[in-house]
């Protein structure tokens, strides 16, 4: 009897330890695939405009904390122009900061670069999004205005790249270096996504021993979809993330830190 108990303690630590999502796992920028759906704004006539937000953004660009309505993360933005060729934006929920983006054009106005950092979480998060100008600079607006394509990302930083998985029994627990976590199950049941100031959900489908979909819901509704999938060789970890809230979809590819 004793032989038996000890078996059925050690089968579901074997099972754990075989999993290939255990460690921690590290986006490669260079494999990122965006979105082709152009992003919208413009600074014109003192008033910015980003008709890609979900939904919509329209606020006075004077520097002061306006209202916004809408968005989980934040409840005001400010606006500042910060040269010919450079627009800042702060956004704020109850008072804290939760973000700050600064975009800047390239001198021959083809090429956008924002800048972002997000303190939503304990650690704060940043990096870069670059983008190409799609179609004509609308006139009379400022060098930023216009439609973007996203090409690439870069510069992130460690807490913005990096994820640790760890198989547990009938499920799969998450945590990141900007706090958050997770601990669910394979049964599709919600569970909340600790650390989270937007109070996301998230339940989990086993599609196979290398291939696990992440669903995140917020109010109810589905606002994400991940598919991710261990390689053959447990080196590399494919993310391929469906928005549902802006209806935009891309890939990245994640390697196993040693």
């Amino acid at each position: 009897m004793k032989t038996l108990t000890l078996c059925a303690l050690l089968l579901p630590i074997a099972a754990l330890a075989d999993s290939p999502f255990d460690g921690t796992w590290v986006s490669r920028e260079d494999t990122a695939v965006m979105d082709k759906k152009p992003y919208d704004i413009s600074l014109a006539k003192g008033t910015w405009h980003n008709k890609s937000a979900v939904p919509p953004v329209t606020v006075k660009a004077d520097g002061t904390d306006q209202p916004v309505k809408g968005h989980t993360y934040f409840d005001t933005l400010a606006v500042h122009e910060t040269g010919a060729d450079s627009v800042e934006t702060t956004a704020k929920k109850t008072g804290k900061v939760i973000g700050t983006s600064t975009y800047t054009v390239s001198a021959d106005g083809k090429t956008l670069t924002r800048k972002w950092t997000d303190t939503t979480g304990t650690a704060p998060a940043s990096g870069e999004a670059i983008f190409e100008r799609v179609g004509k600079a609308p006139a009379g607006a400022h060098a930023i205005s216009g439609s973007w394509k996203a090409v690439k990302m870069q510069n992130l930083s460690a807490s913005a790249k990096t994820v640790t998985f760890k198989g547990t029994a009938d499920g799969l627990s998450m945590t990141n270096q900007t706090g958050q976590s997770y601990d669910a199950k394979f049964d599709g049941k919600q569970v909340a996504m600790a650390g989270d100031p937007g109070a996301t959900m998230v339940s989990l489908k086993k599609v196979n021993d290398h291939t696990i979909v992440e669903t995140d819901h917020r109010k109810g509704k589905v606002v994400e979809v991940d598919t991710m999938t261990v390689s053959a060789d447990g080196k590399t970890l494919k993310v391929d993330w469906d928005d549902k809230e802006t209806g935009r979809k891309g890939t990245v590819t994640m390697e196993k830190s040693p």
